[in-house]
């Protein structure tokens, strides 16, 4: 090799090298809160924006309302670090009123609908109807919902609007923490509603569909900067990206419905 090139070599090194470094300097490690809906699509999500940014994510799971230590707004109280919180809406509101999150931060990201599953094997109920859920609910063994803003929908409101109250209090139940879908899937529960979103990634259990619009209830995802974000500039560029047009089939895929524009 020519010392000219020799030459040249080193200098495209020294130029790769510089900008390697340049671009490790200037990337941030975000503080993620993300509550239980929109996790598989963030999973999804994540490491792209990682890729494409060399920001990376340090992730706290944990639901968007509630008393476990693990609950964002627990979470913030405590003092915990974080650039960035996804959660139930309503729920971001109440941080924004609060203080608690920048205002002007908030970004709608996806709407998340209420499903059922079932054994993996066993018959898949007929739930396309109001009427034919309610026949569903009142043959079915056993039901399983989750202790989320889902399951105290389906245990105050759905139940009292099919009419059938009292026929399942006794074989219903709110199952704390876990997912639903793993309960139905060991066979202690015949049916299980949660969120979509959360009722897909669970082996073992199968997927029957959406309960009917007309007792449907859509819980929307949003998320937001908390005020003394360390790092607001790249947290908002996470924001953009997950709400962006351009990752609407990835959302989607994990069970979420994009909202309309």
């Amino acid at each position: 090799m020519s010392s000219l090139n020799k030459t040249l070599l080193f200098k495209l090194c020294t130029c790769a090298l510089l900008a390697t470094t340049a671009v490790a300097a200037s990337a941030a490690e975000l503080h993620v809160m993300s509550s239980g809906g929109f996790t598989a699509a963030y999973q999804v999500l994540g490491p792209k924006f990682t890729a494409a940014t060399g920001n990376t994510l340090d992730t706290q799971l944990g639901p968007s309302m509630g008393q476990a230590p693990q609950a964002i707004p627990n979470r913030l109280a405590r003092g915990e670090p974080a650039d960035v919180v996804i959660m139930v809406g309503y729920a971001l509101d109440d941080l924004i009123k609060q203080g608690k999150v920048v205002a002007g931060s908030r970004v709608e990201l996806a709407d998340s609908r209420i499903g059922m599953v079932v054994r993996d094997g066993a018959p898949k109920p007929d739930i396309g109807t109001e009427a034919a859920l309610k026949q569903t609910l009142l043959h079915a063994r056993s039901i399983a919902y989750s202790d989320s803003a889902s399951g105290v929908y389906i245990e105050r409101e759905m139940f009292r609007k099919l009419g059938i109250e009292d026929e399942v209090k006794t074989k219903a139940k709110m199952i704390p923490r876990i997912p639903v879908a793993s309960v139905v899937a060991k066979g202690d529960y015949e049916v299980g509603f949660q969120q979509v979103s959360e009722l897909l990634p669970v082996p073992g259990a199968t997927f029957v569909g959406k309960i009917p619009e007309s007792v449907q209830s859509v819980t929307r995802y949003a998320a937001g900067i908390p005020v003394g974000a360390q790092h607001p500039k790249e947290a908002k560029a996470l924001l953009d990206y997950l709400a962006s047009p351009a990752v609407q089939p990835e959302v989607q895929s994990t069970g979420l419905d994009s909202i309309p524009h």
